[in-house]
């Protein structure tokens, strides 16, 4: 029977920022944040690069003091954070590792190992023994082994790996382990800091029925769209100093924030035909056919959602308008049996394609090696051992390599030449003009290129694609490093261009959106799947499951 204090007590959990601010050497990263975070909900933190995400996850976990303001959790609670540092635990056992993340489950733990160490065995120690015993059992002591075991598996770490060293795994596993220890021993607050960076596709889907299930709080960071839309029923958006909460996954806010923009464009609606466009756009998001627990509470919270309760949002967007010089004719691309060794490692072999008008492929691989060797050849910047490729006439090509270092080594080079030797219009408003699309502006053209971020050279890449008027984009990586704004902006242009696109990424949304065939790279060359990226996954977990 479920008291009444444990009524109150549950319906009372929460953690509460009141008038927070946070200031580093004069700037200002957010200031007056009053906010409460309660369980049953998962909280997506966004904002542009710089703008303080891992910081306000920082100051929520106690790990950064506020300049302002304070953070307060509910007594009792436990936080729970993903380690971002992968080497911190070398030395321990996988299995340990896991359960190191519950602190004071590992220091009874260690108490008890002391106490029964002893020679001289006490009466004192006997009680002290039995209430050591009481809090273990509470904690779940007898089952630790055996839940951290199952998270581990869960995660894709074979049962092999559990008793080995931290050290002796590869480092896509030292994510997955210590994801595993941030979420061990049920957490009251659980702050995750890009958890599904390095994770594969299963061990995603994981994580992601894990926090849907999840009854008390999450707080996540990411800059994967599909995993916010999957999981999270609220935005937490800082923007400018100021950090809001918004209802609903991220493509409702960000959808709602380009309505609440047009309405306040439109000056001239009345108010009651911008309740109907409100209502109607709540109704599209609110039928989402998905059962968990996620797309109810989110669907419930999005239906008493108000005109004032949407608003426009003051981020800026790149704008990537790629518009093809000529239209492509039949013949796009052949392969013919091309291999590829590296250092004697061999990449692919007897790799044959061909590529139609209209393709959007979506390349894959276990090694991603082997993609941008593959991206390589066919751009010309290798030569295959073997085989051959050939463009049809009517093509024109443009590569974004996944490694851009090489063009960007001149320190002497200021940001308006670097974009100007790709132009063929010279002038200084028109270069200046180009780069403010891409959201470099006043004294921004003068950086020199050296010192730009990896997003801004990525950025400034795709500014030379855009130049070149190509109607074949090959992209290795086209999402890295790009904060949730770019990634959204060149997404739609993507979809808007009507040549043909190769392109390789982590970014679930980006691929699903885009593609409408899958080609797998590996060893015996490549196996091609003529299907959506969602369709190709499903395909794949069935051959899984029928072995």
């Amino acid at each position: 029977m479920v008291s009444w204090f444990d009524l109150v007590y549950k319906s009372a959990l929460m953690i509460t920022c009141e008038k927070l601010a946070l200031s580093f050497g004069g700037r200002k990263l957010f200031e007056d944040v009053t906010l409460k975070f309660v369980p049953g909900n998962c909280y997506g933190v966004i904002g542009a690069n710089g703008a303080g995400k891992s910081t306000f996850l920082n100051v929520l976990s106690g790990v950064i003091a506020p300049t302002l303001g304070s953070v307060s959790i509910t007594p009792r609670e436990r936080i729970a954070t993903l380690k971002q540092d992968h080497f911190i635990f070398d030395n321990e056992e996988v299995l340990r590792t896991v359960m190191m993340g519950h602190t004071e489950l590992m220091q009874v733990i260690k108490d008890r190992e002391t106490i029964y160490a002893k020679d001289d065995f006490t009466e004192e120690d006997g009680d002290k023994a039995s209430d050591l015993e009481t809090r273990f059992t509470d904690l779940d002591g007898w089952e630790a082994d055996s839940n951290a075991a199952i998270l581990l598996s869960g995660l894709g770490i074979s049962t092999g790996l559990h008793t080995k060293k931290m050290r002796e795994l590869a480092d896509q596993d030292k994510v997955k382990v210590l994801l595993a220890q941030a979420i061990f021993g049920k957490p009251d607050i659980l702050l995750l800091d890009e958890p599904t960076n390095h994770l594969d596709i299963e061990a995603i889907e994981w994580l992601e029925d894990f926090i849907m299930s999840f009854e008390k709080t999450v707080i996540v960071v990411s800059h994967d769209r599909h995993f916010l839309n999957t999981v999270c029923t609220h935005m937490v958006d800082i923007d400018f100093g100021k950090i809001g909460l918004f209802t609903g996954n991220y493509d409702f806010w960000y959808e709602s924030s380009q309505l609440a923009q047009k309405m306040l464009e439109d000056k001239n609606k009345k108010t009651e035909e911008k309740v109907q466009d409100l209502k109607a756009f709540i109704t599209r998001f609110s039928a989402n056919k998905s059962k968990s627990r996620q797309a109810t509470s989110r669907r419930k919270l999005l239906e008493k959602l108000t005109l004032d309760d949407i608003r426009p949002s003051s981020r800026k967007y790149p704008f990537f308008g790629f518009k093809p010089n000529r239209e492509p004719g039949d013949q796009i691309l052949k392969v013919n049996q091309i291999s590829k060794s590296v250092d004697g490692a061999l990449l692919f072999k007897n790799a044959s394609l061909l590529v139609d008008k209209g393709n959007r492929i979506c390349v894959v691989s276990d090694n991603e090696i082997a993609v941008s060797t593959f991206y390589q050849i066919i751009a010309n910047e290798l030569k295959p051992d073997t085989g051959d490729f050939s463009w049809g006439v009517t093509t024109s090509q443009a590569f974004l390599p996944k490694d851009n270092a090489h063009y960007f080594t001149d320190k002497t080079m200021a940001l308006i030449d670097w974009m100007r030797d790709f132009s063929e219009e010279k002038t200084e408003t028109f270069i200046r003009g180009f780069l403010g699309r891409f959201l470099f502006s006043g004294d921004d053209a003068q950086k020199k290129v050296t010192v730009l971020s990896g997003g801004e050279k990525v950025r400034c890449m795709f500014g030379k694609i855009i130049l070149t008027g190509a109607n074949i984009l090959l992209l290795d990586g086209p999402t890295n490093h790009l904060d949730l704004e770019s990634i959204t902006a060149l997404n739609n242009a993507l979809i808007r261009f009507p040549g043909v696109i190769l392109f390789s990424c982590h970014d679930h949304e980006f691929n699903q959106s885009l593609a409408n065939r899958v080609i797998e790279i590996n060893e015996n060359g490549i196996t091609d799947f003529r299907m959506t990226y969602d369709d190709y996954l499903a395909q794949k977990k069935k051959n899984k499951n029928s072995k």
